[in-house]
């Protein structure tokens, strides 16, 4: 057996042999941890001079993600200088195990964040513009990193996953300021149908909030079992909702003025009854005559 005094010198000399490794690895991680700090500023300023527009949730995401991978680092080398590398195999089998389990826990979350990270770079649509995403109308009240809120027509707020924007197709009706009033109808088949285009057309350049720089478009579209059918279009200056439905009002309320003003009807469901067929009876040509017998 070692006497005590050859233990404790054993000791001593693996301490003094072991403390430069100790100076070197504190050195090396505090180094790293003032690196850390020193990217985390820098990549926070570097955000917001780029974008030239506080995003602080993004900026302190990017930042602190800097953050914690360095000060990771710098405790995998500390290790890894302290010959502490069966530690550090277990630390990192650990975290992937860990990682994997994350990654299906969490997957949904970073799917989000990445598409909230495109609508913000991208910008499809900004606050205030009216859209409809996944069969939601109205307008854009925040987007967020993982889900994006719409104002509905309805006054409800409705929160909608980043990545189903991105996955579906979606409408922006207020990129262009303008937007088109289609309306739609049909008249009788004894009017006369250069009447009813003349008509229609004068009546809808008298109504307010068109574009007069844009077509103003007439097309009958089809014959169907009880009128002719036709479609007319325009265009509006659209900054909001109500634009469009002051502007289709009008279009209705002329319209149906003017055409009772000229003999036009509109045009509804009729049933036609025909006797006329072979071996048949025209009811027009021969009175009915009821047979009372008793």
């Amino acid at each position: 057996m070692l006497s005590t005094e050859v233990f404790f010198n054993k000791i001593q000399s693996s301490i003094i042999n072991y403390l430069p490794k100790i100076f070197f690895a504190i050195i090396i991680f505090f180094s790293i941890y003032f690196l850390a700090k020193f990217f985390r500023t820098a990549s926070l300023n570097f955000y917001k001079k780029v974008f030239k527009r506080q995003q602080s949730d993004f900026a302190k995401i990017i930042s602190v993600t800097i953050y914690f991978l360095l000060l990771l680092f710098g405790t995998f080398l500390a290790l890894d200088i302290l010959g502490l590398g069966g530690v550090l195999s277990k630390i990192l089998t650990g975290a992937g195990i860990i990682g994997i389990i994350a990654g299906f826990a969490f997957k949904d979350i970073v799917s989000n964040i990445f598409a909230g990270i495109l609508l913000n770079v991208q910008k499809p649509f900004k606050e205030g513009d009216w859209v409809e995403i996944e069969n939601n109308y109205g307008t854009v009240y925040e987007i967020g990193w993982i889900t994006t809120s719409i104002k509905t027509t309805t006054g409800q707020e409705v929160f909608v996953p980043n990545q189903l924007i991105y996955n579906n197709i979606f409408t922006n009706y207020s990129t262009f300021n303008k937007r088109l009033v289609v309306f739609r109808t049909g008249v009788a088949y004894g009017d006369n149908l250069d009447v009813v285009k003349k008509s229609a057309l004068d009546e809808i350049k008298k109504v307010d909030g068109i574009l007069k720089n844009e077509p103003i478009d007439f097309y009958f579209t089809g014959i169907a079992s009880s009128s002719y059918d036709f479609e007319l279009r325009c265009w509006i200056k659209f900054e909001k909702e109500i634009d469009y439905k002051k502007t289709l009002s009008e279009v209705i309320m002329r319209i149906k003025r003017r055409f009772e003003k000229e003999n036009i009807s509109l045009a509804y469901s009729v049933t036609t009854l025909d006797f006329g067929v072979k071996g048949g009876v025209n009811l027009f040509d021969k009175p009915i005559q009821i047979e009372n017998k008793r």
